[in-house]
């Protein structure tokens, strides 16, 4: 299961509307319980770097990978996953985005409409390197974990 605070989801929610119609990504950060569910607390929005067309692709440079390691490092905080927006689609990964994967991440895609934001699944990839979809909430303010 993923959780993500308040904050770090209001903040990729702009990010993917502030990009639209292109496809925003950046990267999730916070920490795993013992019981496996991982909790965002923070997140840092990276500049889309692929080539070309940004509507249905997004690409994340060797540097920023590197940059979000030192983050985390930095901040005590463990990288745990990419967050990125399929505008005017749903938030189903795709095949590019499953070749991609790493095993250990959470991927959160968020569904961006002209409108606002339409809806938000989270993926994580399996033994046999497919996605399955993990269980994701929100937190409320008045929760503490």
């Amino acid at each position: 299961m993923i959780v993500i605070q308040p904050l770090p989801l209001e903040e990729m929610k702009a990010h993917a509307q502030a990009v639209f119609p292109n496809e925003c990504c950046g990267f999730m950060y916070g920490f795993e319980q013992p019981d496996g569910t991982r909790i965002i607390s923070t997140i840092r929005v990276v500049i889309n770097s692929k080539n070309g067309d940004q509507r249905r692709r997004f690409e994340i440079s060797g540097k920023d990978y590197m940059l979000a390691e030192q983050f985390a490092a930095m901040n005590d905080l463990s990288l745990l996953g990419i967050y990125h927006s399929h505008p005017d689609n749903p938030a189903i990964p795709s095949e590019h985005d499953r070749v991609a994967a790493q095993p250990f991440f959470s991927y959160v895609i968020i569904s961006t409409l002209r409108t606002g934001v339409d809806h938000i699944r989270s993926w994580r990839l399996n033994d046999a390197l497919q996605f399955d979809e993990e269980s994701y909430s929100t937190v409320q303010l008045n929760q503490s974990i």
